[in-house]
């Protein structure tokens, strides 16, 4: 079988990359797949995730006005297909291009889009202006006429199907990253978060919700490791609200590994998700969670009260309340955090990956 993923990068430090890189790897490693990825403007990057060896990358250099940029785009992935002669295409790309593929492209051959956000990310405020919600509207609009011409249209928990009115949905979770061989002590006093700082990861939210947590207990920290943005001002309200002593920000960690089996509770404030890969990282270790009951992705995972709490989504005393739960009943901790490594189980790569297989090979039997 020979697959084509398109996206918009490789070399990042986010989920999809490392998603990329898990399911990319096992389909060459496991079931004898010819893959290749082609990404934008990506070609120069080193990675940040590990990529089986054998598998081949492709860029596009494009650069110019909308114009130029749409033309040379749509020549460098159409001279790529007639290169590759691919047997099925997986489009990654959470753009407004890449939910156009087959009306800008074709689909002679059989084309997969995998959706791995919710579409609340074209919101990225709490109010809109009206131009902004017309513009809003206007782009959901194209995004559903492109989205139902794929062969298959995947979103990765059954919460995203109540965003999408089409009939070729179906669900695929992301695999986990890891095989975590040990676990958390959960005897650290330490808080952790991953993930870029955005509007959607939440994280003003959280340092409210740390203030309250600090209060009780200043004897515990709060470390948020991922890419940075100065422009939200996140250090500077953590140094207002004088939590600069608990609360810590790191840049990307390429062994988070080992930042998830030092923590004792895992939080993710999130605003939406488009599954919440962070939070079956972090049960993989052992490690009881607490995230906001945002769409989508959360309730899929946890099971509120047996490996993490759920809260509903923006309330900001009731999350802060379940981290002082955790952190003052070490006994439930510990029983949480059995419960999530047994509960996440079903996301193995083993077990998400062969659904992957399945699926390319339906699309790709003669009619």
């Amino acid at each position: 079988m020979k697959l084509l993923y398109i996206t918009n990068g490789s070399s990042g430090s986010g989920g999809l990359e490392r998603v990329l890189a898990v399911k990319a790897s096992y389909l060459v490693d496991k079931l004898n797949y010819e893959v290749h990825i082609l990404t934008l403007n990506d070609g120069d990057n080193d990675q940040f995730y590990e990529f089986n060896t054998n598998i081949t990358f492709h860029d596009i250099k494009v650069s110019g006005n909308p114009v130029t940029y749409f033309i040379k785009y749509r020549r460098g992935i159409k001279n790529t297909i007639k290169k590759i002669k691919p047997d099925v295409i997986s489009v990654c790309d959470d753009g407004l291009k890449g939910m156009l593929f087959p009306i800008l492209i074709g689909k002679k051959i059989p084309v997969i889009y995998e959706r791995h956000v919710s579409k609340q990310i074209e919101l990225g405020a709490d109010k809109l202006s009206l131009l902004q919600q017309l513009t809003v509207n206007l782009k959901f609009r194209l995004m559903n006429a492109g989205g139902k011409r794929f062969h298959k249209f995947i979103v990765l928990s059954k919460g995203n199907l109540k965003e999408w009115n089409f009939n070729n949905l179906q669900v695929i979770s992301n695999p986990l990253p890891f095989n975590a061989s040990e676990v958390s002590t959960l005897k650290n006093k330490k808080v952790l978060a991953v993930g870029k700082q955005s509007y959607q990861k939440g994280y003003d939210r959280l340092i409210d919700s740390w203030k309250i947590v600090q209060q009780q207990h200043p004897d515990w920290q709060l470390e948020i490791y991922g890419k940075q943005d100065s422009c939200l001002g996140l250090e500077i309200k953590t140094n207002q609200l004088d939590l600069s002593e608990t609360l810590c920000f790191y840049p990307p960690e390429k062994n988070i590994e080992e930042k998830y089996k030092e923590a004792s509770i895992y939080v993710m404030p999130s605003r939406f998700e488009g599954f919440g890969m962070v939070l079956i990282e972090a049960m993989s270790f052992g490690v009881p969670c607490v995230s906001f009951d945002c769409p989508y992705g959360p309730a899929d995972i946890i099971k509120s009260g047996e490996d993490g709490f759920l809260v509903k989504n923006g309330n900001i005393h009731h999350f802060s309340k379940a981290i002082i739960e955790l952190i003052e009943k070490k006994e439930k901790r510990i029983k949480m955090g059995a419960n999530a490594k047994e509960n996440i189980k079903r996301y193995a790569p083993e077990a998400i990956v062969p659904l992957w297989d399945d699926l390319f090979k339906k699309l790709t039997l003669p009619e």
